[in-house]
């Protein structure tokens, strides 16, 4: 059987009490608090572009400071990815030899050919 919720006589009320004091704290921090304007990329190349210009070396065409070895990079990247899955998948071992019962299950017609 159960019996109703009651409320706890035991409680410490100054721990409520300090819960409360912080959240104030911590509202009136958030709500009185001013930011500056955000600031991020100038207004007027395109971002996309100078990736772009970036990516084919053709980093004189952009007014945006970038980098002209993207593509390098990139092609570096594909070939060392190539090489990971290359070493990964020379490197698993199969241990079961094949045709037994660890690799998969022989069917009847394959027993029976073995042993004609």
């Amino acid at each position: 059987m159960t019996s109703k919720p009651e409320l706890a006589s035991d409680a410490n009320f100054a721990q409520g009490i300090g819960a409360v004091a912080l959240f104030c704290v911590l509202a009136a921090a958030f709500v009185y608090t001013r930011f500056p304007s955000a600031a991020g990329f100038p207004s007027g190349p395109s971002i996309t572009a100078a990736i772009g210009y970036a990516l084919l070396d053709l980093t004189g065409q952009t007014p945006l400071l970038s980098n002209g070895f993207l593509a390098a990079f990139e092609i570096i990247d594909v070939a060392l990815v190539a090489a990971l899955v290359g070493a990964v998948t020379l490197a698993r071992r199969d241990d079961a030899a094949p045709g037994s019962s660890g690799d998969r299950a022989a069917s009847p017609l394959e027993s029976k050919e073995g042993e004609a």
